[in-house]
């Protein structure tokens, strides 16, 4: 991937903390919710409960699509980005540690309210990496698109 791309998607994500994620229900309609989540690079990080449909669905079909955006004023400032992707599930015990301090730091307390950081035990994590990315840009035009394949990127890169 270009360096300019990456930088450009990489700001969109550090930009942001919450996305809209699609995953594949078994009676074969797609699930969307949004959720909170963190990125190392292009790599990012979600959590949602163990015995949740969403998990249940990942455990099945790991393949997502998602969205993330600003929500301006004016429809010509809109800017986002939307992935098509692999979620899988973070296992490595030292990962899910880094991907909730990663999470959690988006969060900061607030009105004096402090959380206690739940163990990658306690959750369900996931490693979100990027097949290919699609960046809108209203600024550029109307509906303005670039895509971008991610195909030989290392995750975290």
């Amino acid at each position: 991937m270009d360096a300019q791309w990456k930088q450009k998607i990489v700001a969109i994500l550090d930009g942001h903390r919450t996305m809209t994620i699609a995953t594949n229900r078994p009676d074969g309609w797609p699930q969307t919710t949004a959720v909170g989540y963190s990125n190392d690079g292009l790599t990012l990080y979600f959590l949602c409960g163990k015995d949740s449909q969403k998990a249940a669905n990942l455990a099945r079909d790991e393949r997502v699509s998602l969205a993330i955006n600003n929500d301006p004023d004016q429809v010509m400032a809109i800017k986002g980005l939307s992935m098509a992707a692999h979620a899988r599930r973070v296992v490595d015990r030292a990962e899910g540690e880094k991907a909730l301090a990663l999470l959690f730091a988006r969060y900061p307390a607030q009105n004096g309210v402090t959380m206690t950081l739940p163990s990658p035990d306690d959750v369900a994590l996931f490693r979100v990496v990027p097949k290919v990315i699609s960046i809108l840009d209203y600024t550029l035009g109307f509906a303005h698109t670039d895509l971008v394949p991610c195909d030989d990127e290392p995750a975290g890169q």
